[in-house]
């Protein structure tokens, strides 16, 4: 009864808190595990991350609280970019070092044909989705599959590499750099990579540098943000509409607000443009987002319970 009412008192001091934190995840824990921190940090009653980091990779989470969650599925699609070690001549049950290691071989690849084959990754190419991945099959994540020892066939699935270049190869291990679309799986690429090379390989470190239009660089600690004072915490925090600064501005007046606002779609909008756009009515107060559609149609799609 005790604890209970203590949980209920920390509930009681959560609040209602509508921003964005690019946080720069530590190795070692979850993405979920850091949103919980990050709530913490902030005393948030809601809050989500924008695409998932493995527990031994580092680097980029931006972290949405309360109506900023809204807006998140925009940076979960955009494209992705990273530094990757790759260990070559091991492969393991994971894709990376956190799984048991379940072949070895010897390597002899010189660094001319490592890049004729990373050449050969860049563009369109088939991924086999891991069975340790948060996938779905039949309701259940994959993964859960994976630890009960049970293989599910899985739909190999499209995606683009954009980039593949390698920084540097040493030894048994090459460091790389990539920009791929959603959706791609890094540790699959390693053990793709590793099997082209014909010597099989597994991902040794990941560090996430770019989502969408946003970098690594300004991205906070976790243990920065615990030093900070309350005050330089709410500095830091981004407004909502810095999740949607890439897309097309409309300016309503206060009767298309009233409208929109409503759910109503706004005809005869000069912009010419069709797509998502994001949208402000008086006083600079950012709406939500909608979809222009022919012929200047505004049809609202996601907007803020309030303005800010």
């Amino acid at each position: 009864m005790k604890s209970a009412v203590a949980a209920g008192a920390v509930a009681l001091h959560r609040r209602a808190i509508d921003g964005v934190l690019f946080a720069d995840k530590p190795v070692g824990i979850t993405s979920q595990t850091a949103v919980l921190r990050a709530k913490q940090f902030y005393a948030a009653a809601k809050a989500g991350h924008t695409g998932t980091l493995d527990p031994m990779a580092s680097g980029l989470l931006p972290v949405c609280f309360g109506e900023a969650t809204k807006f998140s599925h925009l940076l979960l699609d955009a494209d992705k970019e990273y530094v990757a070690t790759i260990r070559l001549g091991t492969t393991t049950s994971t894709g990376d070092l956190e799984g048991a290691v379940t072949a070895t071989a010897p390597v002899d690849v010189n660094q001319a044909a490592v890049e004729a084959v990373l050449n050969g990754f860049v563009g369109e190419i088939l991924q086999t989705p891991p069975m340790y991945s948060a996938i779905k099959h039949a309701g259940k994540p994959l993964y859960r599959y994976a630890r009960a020892g049970i293989a599910v066939d899985r739909a190999p699935r499209c995606v683009r590499i954009r980039r593949l270049v390698l920084d540097g190869y040493s030894g048994n291990e090459m460091h790389i750099s990539l920009a791929c679309s959603k959706g791609t799986y890094v540790r699959v690429l390693a053990e793709d990579i590793g099997r082209a090379l014909g010597c099989g390989a597994c991902l040794s470190a990941l560090r996430r540098t770019v989502i969408g239009q946003f970098t690594i660089d300004g991205a906070l600690p976790f243990d920065a943000l615990q030093a900070m004072t309350t005050n330089e915490r709410e500095a830091y925090l981004k407004p909502v509409d810095t999740l949607v600064a890439a897309l097309p501005r409309i300016d309503l007046d206060a009767a298309q607000t009233r409208s929109i606002r409503s759910g109503i779609v706004v005809g005869s909008v000069e912009h010419a443009a069709q797509g998502l756009v994001r949208l402000y009515g008086p006083g600079e107060r950012y709406l939500g987002i909608a979809m222009v559609e022919p012929p200047g149609r505004l049809v609202p799609r996601r907007l803020m319970a309030t303005s800010p």
